[in-house]
């Protein structure tokens, strides 16, 4: 190892307060940390420093410092081999009053559902002590029944809407009336003196049920590396509430470096997160490929990428992938995030090439997911998301 290496690495362990000793040893030259050396430096110092990261245990419990604490969880696994971010991570435990936070279930009972927090602790849970468990089971519970109340009912009328407005049926019943398309369709029959509309004919929607050849598949594709853990957790309500929709076939995989299908868990949202294991690499196209292989009819196939696309697999592939997607004719979206944390982190030049294929590239405030389908079902353009990022 060259000697500037050297130094560097000492210069790691010991921290940003023996800088000035190092510059001496190199000359009185500064050591010249790189881009992703001083992402490092950083991230050791925010847990190795009693000035700063030290702080977390009374921070955490007031929620204060949560958001901190989730990105530097992503930081870390992106920046150190998974041995080096195993040690790190149970340092942070130890050291940053996280420890105090799951080894005691009354506190975390206490506190308002939070995602960050929650990212945090799906993505350490395999340190949550057994006698914390079931709190930490409440505490994911409470947050998905809240996203639950906040997105299902939009979602299922956008989807039932949209899914009974190409079929009417010609038995009369008043719950089964298409207001919106029969008035549409009866303009024409407005009459003046009484002030209404005189329709010559309403329009029912039809409620049978549709069959599996006609119905739609709805794939989600959700990256889990560390980065993303705001966007599984609102993924795994999202899936929830589409498997609970008859009229719709949902998939659900999941990808890092490997690709997981937890389809058969959707019924739980609480249980699907409990199958993302939150860390590792990514390998888009390796779960692009996986996927290719669930689509039955490309032109009733709604597929959802939920990722930074920070690809350590093989771009070109993936590229090509994509690009037969499209030319099938499945309606392809790629989701950067799905947050309301503010401007996500994400591969700008993959971005583009996606988005030059053709396919909308954006983050979505999870608020936003029920006009995202609405606008996608109706086919109407999405460039007032793709202006978001």
């Amino acid at each position: 190892m060259k000697e500037i290496e050297k130094l560097k690495r000492w210069r790691l362990i010991l921290g940003k307060e023996s800088e000035s000793k190092f510059d001496n040893m190199n000359g009185n030259s500064s050591l010249g940390l790189s881009e992703k050396e001083s992402a490092m430096d950083k991230a050791l110092e925010e847990i190795y420093s009693s000035k700063r990261f030290g702080e977390l245990g009374s921070g955490s419990v007031k929620g204060e410092a949560m958001p901190k604490a989730s990105k530097w969880m992503g930081d870390i696994r992106s920046l150190f081999d998974k041995d080096i971010v195993k040690i790190i991570q149970q340092d942070a435990i130890e050291r940053c009053g996280l420890k105090q936070l799951l080894l005691e279930p009354e506190v975390l009972e206490q506190m308002e559902p939070n995602i960050e927090l929650a990212s945090t602790i799906l993505a350490i849970r395999s340190h949550v002590p057994e006698k914390s468990k079931d709190s930490v089971r409440l505490f994911i519970y409470k947050l998905v029944e809240q996203i639950n109340k906040m997105l299902e009912s939009d979602i299922k009328r956008v989807i039932r809407s949209a899914m009974n407005r190409l079929e009417h049926s010609p038995i009369p019943s008043a719950s089964a009336i298409d207001f919106k398309y029969t008035i549409n369709k009866n303009l024409k029959n407005y009459n003046k003196e009484l002030n209404t509309i005189i329709p010559d004919k309403v329009f029912f929607f039809d409620r049978v049920a549709t069959s599996d050849s006609k119905k739609w598949t709805v794939i989600l594709d959700v990256d889990r590396s560390g980065s993303m853990g705001e966007s599984v957790i609102y993924c795994s309500v999202l899936s929830a509430i589409l498997a609970s929709i008859a009229s719709i076939k949902t998939k659900v995989v999941v990808f890092n470096d490997d690709v997981i299908n937890l389809t058969d868990q959707c019924s739980d949202p609480v249980d699907l997160l409990y199958g993302f294991e939150i860390g590792g690499g990514t390998d888009i196209n390796k779960s692009v490929n996986y996927c290719q292989t669930l689509i039955e009819n490309p032109s009733k196939t709604m597929m959802f990428m939920v990722t930074d696309l920070y690809e350590n697999g093989n771009v070109g592939a993936l590229l090509i992938r994509l690009r037969a997607l499209k030319d099938d004719g499945a309606t392809v979206v790629c989701l950067l995030a799905i947050s309301d944390s503010g401007k996500p982190s994400y591969n700008i030049d993959l971005a583009q090439k996606v988005s030059n294929l053709g396919i909308p590239c954006f983050a979505c405030s999870p608020q936003k997911l029920p006009l995202l389908l609405e606008c996608i079902l109706h086919h109407r353009d999405l460039s007032v998301f793709e202006k978001s990022i």
